[in-house]
C-alpha cells in the first residue's frame, strides 16, 4: 500500500519536513517508474510497497508521510528508473550522517531543536558594511593550550567560532566564509557542492568529541549575557552553523553566505542529484537538474526549468531564514547568465527581497554590463551589489609599480551610480590562491617581493589598505590581509606553509602587529566618520611628478574628510594643497605613526593644520593621512 498522503499539500516543502507524529516526504523525479523511502539506515534495500511515494504527474513531486518518523532518523530515496534503480540522497536534506560519504544517508532534522539568541540583532545597512572573507577549513583551530591543530585537520565551525572576538574587536561589521554547504573530499574551496542543502560534514563537530567546543561556545554566549546550550543543542551539523552565525549575531557581525548556482559537483556521484531518475541514458535531456553544459568541471544548472529554479532559490531562502543569514554571496553570475539564467536571477532576487529584504545581495558579475545586475528587472538582474575591480587594480599596479603615478588611482576611486553597490577588494580567494592558474601576490610580497616585512612593503600595504577603507563602494578584506600576511594561501590543511600565521598578528611579529592596529584604527574611522561611508568623492589633487593623490569625501558640511596620500619614497615637507574649504582640519589618522608603533620619528603635522584654503603640511613617505573638517 502506497505511503499516505495525510499532511501532505500543494505547500509542503521538498525533502523531509517533520509534521504531527511524523514527517512528510517529497522528493522531486520526474522521470522515475517508482520511488520509496527507505528509512532507519538500511543499505541494502528491497522495495517495500508500505515504503512507496505517490507521484503528482503535473509536478513531478513523489510525497508520502509517515508516522513515528523523529529528528536523527535516517533516511535515502530508492529509485526505480527507466535505466535502473538505486539510492539517492535527499537533494534537499538537511544534514548526512558524518561518516561513509558518499554512501551514507540523509538526517531527519528539527529546525527548533537550535535556541537562537539574536532576537534583538539588527543588521547593518548596506553603506555600513565592512566584510572579512575567510575560508573555514583553514583559518583557525586550536586547543585549549592556544597549540595550532591546523595541520593536517580541517578546521571546525566551532573552531572558526573562537575568533569571532577578535574579528568583533577589529572593527569589521560582516564576515563571509566561503561556501559551507558539502562537497567531495575532505577539503575543498567549497565551489564544487554536491549536497547544497547541507552542511559540509567536514567543518562539523561528532557529537562524541563536542565537550570541550560546548564549553567554549557557552563561555562565548555567557560573555554576551546569552544563556548556555545543551549538548543535544550543538549535536546536530546544522545546529553547529547556526551557533556560528549566532555568537557572530551577538558580537556584532552580520553573516554572509557564499552560494553556488552557477554548477554544481565536479565529479558528482551516483547517489547525488544528478540523474536523479535513474533515466535510460546518460543524454543532456535525461537529465532533471542540469543542462548539457559544463562549467569548472561540474554541472551547470538546466534554468529553464521552474523545479530547478525552485530548487536553487529554496537553498538560498534557508540560509537567510533557517540559518539566519544576513546576504548572500551569488558566485559566478556572470557563467549564470552566459548560461541561460538572466531571468531565474531576476526571479531569485524578487523573491528573496520579498522574503527578506534587509538581506543584501551580492553579484560576482564581471564583463562591461556589470552595472546591469544591480539595475531592478526587467532591463536588469536585480542585485544589491556588485563586484568592482578598477580600484583593486589600481592600487595593486601602483604598488607593485615604484615608479608608477597615481592617476590611474584617481580614475579607480570614481564610481557610476550609487557608490555602496560597487564591491571592492584588493585581495580575495581567488586572487591569492595557491594554484596554477591565480598566484597573484599578496599586497606585502607585491610592494616588495624581496622583503614583504621591509619598510618599503610595510608602509604602502599601509597606503594600499587605506585607500580601500577610505574609497567608495564596500569594502572586503580577505583572512591575513589585516596584519600584513604575505603568504599566498591554500584550501588544503596540510599545506602548513600556507596557513595565516596567527602568531605572528598577536605579538610574535612586530611588524604584523603594527600593521592590525593600523587596519583597526582605519576600519573604527570609517564606522565613526560617516563622510566615509557616504556616496560624496571629489578628486581634489593629482601630482603624479611627487606621486601625491587627495580626495575628499562626504558633502555634508560639518563632515567633509579629506584623504591625502602619497606613493613617494621621500618624505614630503611644507607641501601645498588646496582644502575643500578653509579653516583648522584635524589630522585624525596618519599611517606612518604605526610603523614601529608609536612611531617615535613620525612624520606629520601635529594632529592639526590649517587652510585658507590652501594649507602646508608634511607628508610621510608611502603614508596616507586623514583630515576631518573641525
Amino acid at each position: 500500500m502506497a505511503a499516505s498522503q495525510e499532511h501532505i499539500t500543494a505547500g509542503t516543502p521538498r525533502g523531509a519536513t517533520l509534521v504531527d507524529g511524523g514527517a512528510a516526504f517529497r522528493f522531486w523525479a520526474p522521470a522515475a517508474q517508482r520511488v520509496y523511502v527507505a528509512l532507519d539506515g538500511v543499505f541494502t534495500y528491497l522495495p517495500d510497497p508500505d515504503d512507496e511515494l505517490v507521484k503528482d504527474p503535473a509536478t513531478g513531486d513523489w510525497t508520502g508521510f509517515f508516522p513515528g518518523v523523529e529528528a536523527g532518523t535516517k533516511y535515502r530515496f530508492y529509485v526505480l528508473g527507466t535505466g535502473g534503480e538505486g539510492f539517492k540522497r535527499d537533494p534537499q536534506a538537511r544534514e548526512l550522517e558524518l561518516y561513509g560519504y558518499p554512501e551514507c544517508d540523509a538526517l531527519v532534522v528539527d529546525d527548533r531543536v537550535y535556541p537562537w539568541h539574536d532576537r534583538d540583532w539588527r543588521p547593518p545597512d548596506f553603506a555600513d558594511l565592512i566584510v572579512y572573507q575567510f575560508h573555514v577549513g583553514v583559518f583557525a583551530a586550536s586547543d585549549r593550550s592556544g597549540r595550532d591543530r591546523r595541520a593536517h585537520r580541517t578546521a571546525k565551525l566551532l573552531d572558526a567560532v573562537q575568533r569571532v572576538p577578535y574579528l568583533a574587536d577589529l572593527g569589521v561589521t560582516a564576515v563571509q566564509p566561503l561556501p559551507v554547504n558539502e562537497f567531495q573530499g575532505e577539503w575543498s574551496l567549497g565551489y564544487n557542492g554536491t549536497d547544497l542543502f547541507s552542511p559540509e560534514m567536514d567543518y562539523c563537530v561528532d557529537p562524541q568529541a563536542l565537550a570541550p567546543y560546548l564549553d567554549v561556545v557557552n563561555e562565548l554566549l555567557a560573555a554576551r549575557g546569552a544563556g548556555p546550550l545543551k549538548h543535544e543543542q550543538l549535536a546536530g551539523q546544522a545546529s553547529q552553523l547556526k551557533a556560528f552565525v549566532d555568537i557572530c549575531h551577538l558580537y556584532g557581525l552580520a553573516v554572509i553566505f557564499d552560494v553556488v548556482y552557477n554548477h554544481a559537483g565536479g565529479g558528482l556521484d551516483p547517489q547525488s542529484l544528478d540523474y536523479i531518475d535513474l533515466p535510460a541514458g546518460p543524454g543532456p535531456d535525461n537529465n532533471a537538474y542540469f543542462s548539457a553544459r559544463d562549467w569548472a568541471g561540474g554541472r551547470v544548472f538546466a534554468f529553464d526549468r521552474a523545479p530547478v529554479r525552485e530548487f536553487l532559490t529554496a537553498n538560498a531562502l534557508m540560509f537567510l531564514d533557517e540559518y539566519h543569514g544576513d546576504g548572500l554571496r551569488f558566485d559566478e553570475v556572470t557563467v549564470i547568465d552566459a548560461m541561460g539564467g538572466w531571468g531565474f536571477c531576476q526571479e531569485l532576487t524578487g523573491t528573496l527581497r520579498a522574503a527578506k529584504p534587509q538581506a543584501v545581495q551580492i553579484a560576482e558579475y564581471w564583463g562591461q554590463y556589470r552595472r546591469l545586475a544591480v539595475q531592478p528587472p526587467p532591463g536588469g538582474m536585480g542585485f544589491d551589489v556588485h563586484y568592482a575591480d578598477r580600484l583593486r587594480d589600481a592600487v595593486r599596479g601602483v604598488v607593485a609599480d615604484r615608479g608608477a603615478g597615481v592617476g590611474r588611482i584617481a580614475d579607480g576611486l570614481r564610481v557610476e551610480g550609487e557608490t555602496w553597490r560597487s564591491y571592492n577588494c584588493l585581495e580575495n580567494h581567488d586572487l591569492v590562491l595557491d594554484m596554477d592558474d591565480h598566484r597573484a601576490p599578496r599586497i606585502a610580497r607585491l610592494a616588495d617581493g624581496s622583503n614583504p616585512r621591509s619598510w618599503y612593503a610595510r608602509s604602502r600595504s599601509r597606503v594600499a589598505t587605506g585607500l580601500l577603507l577610505t574609497a567608495p563602494g564596500l569594502p572586503m578584506i580577505f583572512m591575513g590581509q589585516e596584519f600584513l600576511e604575505d603568504k599566498l594561501w591554500s584550501d588544503s590543511p596540510g599545506r602548513s606553509d600556507r596557513l595565516i600565521w596567527w602568531d605572528g598578528a598577536l605579538g610574535a611579529d612586530r611588524h604584523m602587529a603594527d600593521f592590525l592596529r593600523c587596519t583597526r584604527e582605519l576600519i573604527r574611522l570609517r564606522r565613526a566618520l560617516p563622510a566615509l561611508r557616504s556616496e560624496g568623492l571629489e578628486i581634489l589633487h593629482v601630482d603624479e611628478a611627487n606621486r601625491v593623490l587627495a580626495f575628499r569625501r562626504g558633502f555634508l558640511r560639518g563632515e567633509e574628510v579629506t584623504v591625502v596620500l602619497t606613493f613617494s619614497e621621500s618624505t614630503l615637507y611644507d607641501y601645498r594643497l588646496a582644502f575643500p574649504r578653509p579653516g583648522r582640519w584635524r589630522e585624525v589618522f596618519n599611517s606612518d605613526y604605526f610603523d614601529h608603533f608609536p612611531n617615535p620619528q613620525v612624520a606629520g603635522n601635529a594632529g592639526m593644520i590649517t587652510a585658507d584654503p590652501w594649507a602646508a603640511m608634511t607628508i610621510p613617505a608611502n603614508g596616507l593621512l586623514i583630515f576631518k573638517v573641525d
